[in-house]
This record gives structure tokens, sequence and C-alpha cells, in this order.
């Protein structure tokens, strides 16, 4: 029902969104992309792109006078650094070719990349693998954050474990999980934990390595049955997974708590199910993470995703020059020490999106007044079965 494409390089010109099939009366103001980009760049241990860029939305298309008109949408976010990058970055002939990277980074797109592309400026590839690409994104994704809000579904985030610290997480997640997680500076609910974070972010930076984690999307106010059983691809914990693996460094999903639950017996997984009078149906736990057989069960979704380490290091890893093939230590372009705060909430703009695509699959509608009217019909009736 609705797709994104993003383009731009990370020390392009800017980077572009391209939104397709946003219903039309949807109330949308730059302010409600941009609170969510401002998201994206905080964080503990990023490194000094962050001090360059102050990044702000033009709405180049798809919105007047405050309102989504029903066509594609494009958003544009520029690169204050471009301007230190210019000459080399140019789409126009000529200007400065700059020092060609030829070493290529292990865990980093550079290498698998240049094969595949027969670029031996290895640049040609990191720019657009680079994580920057994910600003636009979180921009598309604040846009379906805001559909999603109309219909009372929320997507929020908070960080599970840095590196070796754990957190512990609360059995009831707070109702404003993102208000209470984004006061932490590493997003953390657990304040000992966030000292310990920040104190392993701090060695890490000293030694010159990068530190990963794990972080978790709760996603609250989704009644039963978006997605479906019926073909593989419609399987709401498969498109949830496939948009949250697609996010650059993390390498693992599991929707609940899916790797403990491999280790217990299914009388201690599977989510027994109650009816009470005014309320309906519900479960006593919440194993499954909110999704069953594909569909969301009407419980809290609860998703994980751990990240890996960031791949460029100042205490470089050996690699081999690709046009020597001699043995050397890996290049060193500037970076984070660890991102995952910002991770996370990458990870609400890519749950958004999927879920406001299964919603709209569930309600169809142009428009948000008919859109509505038959969320509230979806709703009534099942209330009543």
């Amino acid at each position: 029902m609705i797709r994104y494409l993003t383009a731009g390089e990370s020390h392009g010109k800017g980077l572009v969104a391209l939104l397709e099939g946003i219903p039309a009366n949807l109330e949308l103001l730059p302010e409600d992309i941009d609170a969510e980009l401002a998201r994206r760049q905080m964080g503990y241990g990023r490194g000094g792109r962050m001090k360059i860029e102050t990044d702000r939305v033009d709405i180049l298309s798809g919105v007047r006078k405050g309102k989504t008109l029903g066509g594609p949408i494009a958003l544009f976010v520029k690169n204050a650094d471009y301007e230190n990058w210019k000459k080399f970055m140019s789409p126009e002939p000529g200007g400065l070719p700059g020092n060609p990277l030829r070493r290529p980074r292990p865990g980093h797109a550079d290498l698998a990349g240049g094969m595949k592309y027969a670029q031996r400026d290895l640049r040609n590839i990191l720019e657009r693998a680079s994580a920057r690409e994910t600003t636009v994104r979180v921009a598309a994704g604040a846009v379906a954050k805001k559909f999603l809000g109309v219909f009372g579904v929320r997507v929020q985030s908070h960080v599970a474990q840095l590196g070796s610290v754990t957190a512990p997480v609360p059995r009831n997640l707070p109702f404003d999980l993102n208000l209470k997680a984004d006061r932490s500076p590493v997003r953390m609910l657990h304040a000992p934990s966030e000292r310990k974070a920040m104190a392993l972010i701090d060695r890490a930076s000293k030694a010159g390595d990068t530190l990963g984690g794990v972080f978790e999307i709760a996603v609250t106010g989704v009644p039963p049955g978006l997605g479906s059983h019926v073909q593989w691809d419609r399987k709401l914990d498969g498109r949830l997974a496939q948009a949250v693996m697609s996010i650059q460094a993390v390498k693992g999903v599991e929707i609940g708590r899916a790797f403990e639950n491999a280790g217990r017996p299914g009388s201690q997984v599977h989510d027994e199910i109650v009816w009470k009078s005014g309320k309906g149906y519900g479960r006593l736990t919440n194993r499954a993470g909110g999704i069953e057989g594909g569909m969301s069960n009407g419980e809290v979704i609860l998703l994980r995703a751990a990240k890996k380490p960031i791949s460029t290091l100042k205490k470089a890893l050996r690699s081999v020059d690709i046009e020597s093939k001699e043995p050397m230590r890996a290049g060193y372009e500037r970076s984070d020490v660890c991102a995952l705060p910002a991770a996370a909430v990458i990870g609400e703009a890519v749950c958004a999106w999927t879920l406001a695509d299964t919603l709209l699959e569930k309600t169809g509608g142009d428009h948000m007044g008919e859109i509505r009217q038959r969320w509230a019909a979806l709703l009534k009736e099942q209330a009543r079965y």
C-alpha cells in the first residue's frame, strides 16, 4: 500500500526520501519530522559529524498548507558537511579525486561492494553504505508515526544492553517510554546501568574501539489482525524483522523473548488466553511479543535487535591494499564510538513504516476521513467477536 525509497551519499549534497501512498489530509508539519531527526542525533558516544550537522527537513512535494495531498511526498535533508567535501564529492566531472580509499574495513561494505560494482576507490561504496542514509529513513518513519498516532498506535524504544552492560527492564514499560528513555544519554531506563554504559564508552574511546548492543522496540495500540498467516511475505513478524535487519550493523532480530523461549517447554512459552466482560480477549503473559501466526494479537508488540559494534575503528584491524595486495591496516573514517541510542530511534522509524503499511492493508482508503471510519468499524466488529 505504501513504500519509500532513499537516495544520497554520506558527504554528498544531501539525502532524499520519496514516500508513496500516504493518504490525503494527514496533518503534517516539518517540525513533526525535525523532532525525530533530532532524536536520531542524540546519544553518548557519537562522533564529530553530529557537531557539524543539525538535521532539518525540507518538504519538497506532497504537502500543502500542513496537510498531505495523497501524491508522492519528497523529503530532503541537507548535508552541512558537504561544504567541506564538495571538491571531492561533486557530481560534475573534474575536481579533486582525493586519496582513493583502497584499504577495506573488516565488517563494512567496502570490499564486497567494491568487487560487486567494480570500484577501485572504495569511497564509492562507503558513501552510500554509511549509516548517514538512515537520516531520511527516520524522516520517512516520522510521517508513518504521525499517521499511526491518529489511530492511537505508539512506536517507542529503549536500550536494553550496551556492550557488556545489561539494563534491567521493568515488567511493564512506561506509557511514555520515549520521554523517559530520551532523558538518558544512552537511552537506558536504569540509572546505575546508564552510568556503567557511559564509562564503558569512555574506555572504548580511549582504546580506539567501538561498541554495539541491543535495543528494544515496543508498539502499543495495535489491534488483532494486522499482517496475515496466509502467505510468507504477509506475515507481520517477518516484515518487521526484515525492516529492522535492513538497518546498518543490525545482525539479529527477535520477537518477544524468542531465544529464551527456544530453551523452554511449550507450557512455559505460550501465552494463555482469557476473556473479560467489557475488555474482550487478552493474554496472561506476552512471551510471544504481541504476534502469533504472523498477525498482531492485541498485546504490546515487542521486538529486540542486536547491533554489532561500528566497523570503523581507530585501532584499525588487519586488511589488504586492493591494488598492491600487501597486508596493511584498514582505513579509518571519522566515526562514532557507539551509535546504539540512535539505532533504537531508527528502529522505531522502520517499524512505524511497516505498521502503517499493514494498517492501510487492513482498512484501505485514500484519505484520512475514509480510513478513520473503517478503523472505527474494525474496532467495533472486533469488540463483538
